[in-house]
């Protein structure tokens, strides 16, 4: 021991094990930990109750009403979900899930994992165009910013982020003149 060490104490040795974990190198530098502090969603033992933790989470996060009786939720082919969009198919990218308000049903596109935080997500996302029935909106499309905004904060506070072309969401939503319908 040298009298260095001596006057210090065991500060040093904290120090030199400090050193030795910071220069371990770059991939322990690159782990990533993501604590999701409501894990409550990973947990469900069905997609109900999946949309039951969603619902929740809405009700905290949102201003938009729970509606009365709870949207339909199927799983579908991604066949079946192309019938089910026809021309209303966006081409900004592979469509995880749709929501028909006049049937008032989700459709989840297959393969759909409800522990994935990515898919499950989805549910969240088309739960959001669930609340957002009777609203008056401009064109359809001004519905999906608000949308996939809860969709990434919801992710974000799990340590992810929603796999989004923002422009092509603002662009969607920002009802250009072709998206106005005459009813």
């Amino acid at each position: 021991m040298t009298m260095e060490s001596e006057m210090l104490g065991p500060l040093p040795a904290a120090l030199y094990l400090v050193v030795a974990i910071m220069s371990a190198g770059s991939a322990l530098a690159e782990a990533t930990i993501r604590l999701d502090l409501e894990p409550e969603w990973r947990n469900t033992e069905s997609i109900p109750a999946l949309a039951t933790v969603f619902d929740n989470w809405l009700d905290q996060n949102t201003d938009l009403p729970r509606p009365e009786t709870s949207p339909e939720i199927r799983l579908v082919t991604p066949s079946v979900a192309a019938t089910l969009q026809g021309s209303s198919a966006s081409s900004f990218g592979r469509t995880r899930g749709l929501f028909d308000p006049d049937l008032f049903t989700i459709y989840l596109i297959l393969p759909w994992d409800r522990k994935d935080p990515h898919d499950a997500s989805v549910l969240l996302h088309e739960l959001v165009h669930a609340r957002q029935v009777g609203r008056h909106y401009v064109c359809p499309g001004a519905q999906e910013e608000a949308a996939y905004r809860l969709q990434d904060d919801w992710l974000r506070e799990r340590g992810f982020q929603a796999k989004v072309n923002w422009i092509a969401v603002i662009l969607e939503s920002g009802c250009n003149r072709r998206d106005f319908h005459p009813d």
